[in-house]
C-alpha cells in the first residue's frame, strides 16, 4: 500500500489520499465490496476510489475505472464494482490500457495495484479524461448478494461481514424485515444465542449480553454489549440467523 501511495504522489502532490480499510479478508470480494459501499458514498461527489481486492491478478480479468454516482471507481473486472454499484449501471466504463499512462516500465503480474490502478486513479485526479486512459467497455463481470429468504414465518439471513469489535452483520434489511413482520414481536436465533425482540442500542441491555439491532446501514447487526459476538457465539461469515415471527399476545 505504501508503493501504491508513492506512485499516486508522485503524479499528484497535491491529492488526498484516504484509507478505508486494510482489514479486508484475503480474497474476499463481496466483503470489500460490502465495505466500499457502506463508505463511498459519503465522499464527496468526483472523489475516485481505488479497489485492490483482486485474486485474479495477472490474469485475463481486466482492470477497470468508471464513473456512477458522481464517483469514480478503479479496480478489476472480478464483480467488485457492480456489487458496491448494487448493479446500477456506470455512466462511462473503461478496460485500462497501462500503454497510456504507464510509461514504459514493467507492469507486475501481481501487483497491479501499483503498476495499474494507482497510476490510472492519479493521471484521473490531474483531470485527464477517462476515455484517455483506455477503452470503452460494458460487459461487466456479474457478481449478486445473497439474498435473505423471507414469507410470512419469518426471515433466514447470513453473516456477511464481521468488523474488528466482533460485530456480526447480517443481509437482512431493515425493510424486508418490517415488511413481512408487520409488527410482530420476533425471535431470532443466531450461532448458540436466542434472542427475544430487536434493540436500539448496545445500552439497552446489561454488560456482556446479547442482541440484534439494525446498524446505521438499516441492516439487521448482531452484538455483545461490551464484548465480541462472534468470539463469545462462535460465528464465522456465511453463518446463519434466522428470524421468527410470533403473534401479538
Amino acid at each position: 500500500m505504501g508503493a501504491m501511495k508513492g506512485v499516486i504522489l508522485s503524479i499528484d502532490p497535491e491529492v488526498r489520499i484516504v484509507d478505508i480499510s486494510h482489514e479486508i479478508s484475503p480474497q474476499e470480494i463481496m466483503e470489500a465490496a460490502f465495505v466500499l459501499r457502506d463508505a463511498a458514498f459519503y465522499f464527496p461527489a468526483g472523489t475516485i476510489h481505488i479497489v485492490v481486492v483482486d485474486p485474479g491478478v495477472g490474469t485475463s480479468r481486466s482492470p477497470l475505472a468508471l464513473r456512477a454516482a458522481g464517483h469514480t471507481f478503479v479496480g478489476p473486472d472480478n464483480g467488485v464494482l457492480p456489487l458496491l454499484l448494487n448493479d446500477t449501471p456506470p455512466t462511462e466504463c473503461v478496460v485500462l490500457e497501462p500503454h497510456k499512462f504507464h510509461g514504459t516500465g514493467e507492469i507486475s503480474s501481481t501487483f497491479h495495484g501499483r503498476d495499474i490502478f494507482a497510476p490510472a486513479a492519479a493521471q484521473l485526479s490531474c483531470g485527464v479524461p477517462l476515455l484517455e486512459l483506455g477503452r470503452a467497455y460494458r460487459d461487466l463481470k456479474p457478481l449478486h448478494w445473497a439474498l435473505p429468504m423471507a414469507d410470512d414465518e419469518g426471515v433466514q439471513g447470513w453473516i456477511v461481514h464481521i468488523d474488528h469489535f466482533g460485530n456480526c452483520i447480517t443481509n437482512v434489511s431493515q425493510q424486508i424485515l418490517d415488511d413481512k413482520r408487520v409488527e410482530r414481536p420476533v425471535k431470532c436465533f443466531i450461532g448458540n444465542a436466542i434472542i427475544g425482540g430487536i434493540s436500539t442500542t448496545y445500552g439497552d441491555v446489561e454488560t456482556g449480553e446479547p442482541l440484534v439491532y439494525f446498524n446505521s446501514s438499516h441492516f439487521l447487526e448482531f452484538a455483545v454489549n461490551a464484548g465480541n459476538a462472534a468470539e463469545l457465539h462462535g460465528i464465522r461469515k456465511g453463518d446463519p440467523i434466522k428470524i421468527l415471527f410470533r403473534e401479538q399476545k
